[in-house]
């Protein structure tokens, strides 16, 4: 269904069947699973028009949006994964191994793989225990706090910088430059949300920020330091050679480095807060994970098709094809809505129905089999598992305390605040 045909007399955008999806401001309220939901019955291949853009098809059943994600030679990359149209000049100044596709993206990706590995993140496990403990600890008898500030924020923050290898110290300004990368439309995090006011002077700067600038420039002390003194972290693995024995370009060491802090963080950051209010939100379901912490992988993958964080990839058709009935011509904008894919009950029985039990659970969360899969899946399993079974068994009670806000993105489900009242062992 085409935006113009829109009945925006809809007010609740969780309910609404007609919500428009483009719209950022939709998901302030909560992510309009009502219209997803009438899109995958109705219209599962829908057209969408843009103000600011082209328009774009919307794929909406978990089968088309894996399909899809496993295609690259139909479905490209190499035009952005987001709704932005960019020019030439724009994609070239911004690239990164996410608007790539194969062979080229695999070479990049190698580049910093080893450290993210199965093998390697559980052999980091007690590390990150350690971390994750330190942080509830520092919580801990605090009768009100806002959980995203005080805990969610805290441990992928940690890890970003254990992983860059910079210093401690630097953490929380490194992610509030995430911030304001994977916010970019939202007031609280950026002076220049996208969408609100014009941002064409960082046309050419990654995710259209001006911080781009501050983190290149911090990016290049890094690099500088690394010369001089080699190390195992990710920034050194980003100075060394590729498979072809060319190193990377600074320009592209710097949006390198620009996506690693802005995936870095946040979206482990908002996962682990919709798991929170998911369990708050379904006490038999925290009940039932306390009285079987053995449950806890279980709740992880349910965590995390629950949330679904990165809601959508964009991709563009390299030739025309057919998709139920619909002409997708060469050049259109394809959007893969994983959100919707991972609420499919043709996929997941009683997908409304949050349970941590639930199985099979391959959701796609972190983009199933593709190329594109997420390079910290098993690090963000790890970090989202290890803070419940530190956190839990600490608490004797907790509850909401006030208004939960979420982040302003039509790109990322992120909950920016909340807040919790506790009671400690």
């Amino acid at each position: 269904m085409r935006k113009t045909d829109l009945d925006m007399t809809q007010t609740d955008p969780t309910r609404a069947r007609y919500a428009d999806i483009v719209d950022p401001d939709v998901y302030v309220s909560g992510v309009p699973h009502a219209t997803f939901k009438r899109l995958r019955e109705e219209d599962p291949v829908s057209w969408w028009d843009e103000k600011e853009g082209s328009g774009f098809w919307a794929l909406t059943r978990y089968e088309d949006i894996v399909s899809a994600s496993q295609n690259p030679k139909v479905f490209s990359s190499s035009r952005g994964i987001r709704l932005e149209e960019m020019t030439d000049e724009e994609l070239q100044a911004r690239q990164t191994m996410m608007e790539m596709d194969p062979p080229e993206h695999t070479n990049y990706r190698r580049i910093v793989q080893p450290p993210f590995t199965y093998r390697e993140v559980g052999a980091a496990e007690a590390g990150i225990r350690l971390l994750a403990r330190s942080v509830v600890e520092k919580v801990r008898g605090q009768k009100a706090f806002d959980f995203v500030d005080a805990i969610a924020r805290q441990l992928p923050m940690r890890m970003l910088g254990k992983m860059l290898g910079i210093p401690d110290e630097d953490g929380p300004w490194l992610v509030k430059q995430g911030d304001a990368l994977i916010g970019n439309a939202d007031p609280e995090f950026t002076s220049h949300p996208v969408g609100i006011v014009n941002t064409d002077a960082y046309r050419l700067m990654p995710f259209r920020s001006p911080v781009s600038q501050d983190l290149f420039a911090y990016a290049e002390k890094q690099a500088r330091l690394r010369r001089e003194k080699p190390t195992d972290d990710v920034v050194s693995m980003l100075l060394r050679p590729k498979r072809d024995g060319e190193p990377l370009s600074e320009h592209e060491f710097k949006n390198f480095f620009t996506l690693l802090v802005a995936a870095g963080n946040d979206t482990t950051r908002y996962t682990m807060a919709a798991g929170m209010l998911a369990l708050l939100e379904h006490p038999d379901q925290l009940a039932l994970l306390r009285d079987h912490p053995d449950l806890m992988a279980s709740a992880t993958e349910e965590i995390l098709r629950w949330g679904t964080v990165t809601m959508h990839f964009r991709r563009t058709a390299l030739q025309d094809i057919e998709l139920r009935g619909k002409r997708i011509s060469r050049g259109d904008k394809v959007v893969l809505f994983f959100i919707s894919g991972d609420y499919d009950d043709r996929q997941f029985p009683d997908p409304f129905c949050f349970d941590i039990r639930r199985s099979p659970n391959e959701h796609l969360a972190f983009g199933l089999k593709s190329p594109h899969k997420c390079i910290g899946e098993h690090l963000a399993r790890v970090e989202i598992r290890v803070l419940l079974e530190e956190l839990l068994p600490r608490l004797t009670s907790i509850r909401l305390c006030g208004p939960v806000e979420r982040l302003r993105s039509n790109f990322i489900s992120g909950i920016k605040h909340l807040p919790l009242e506790a009671s400690w062992t």
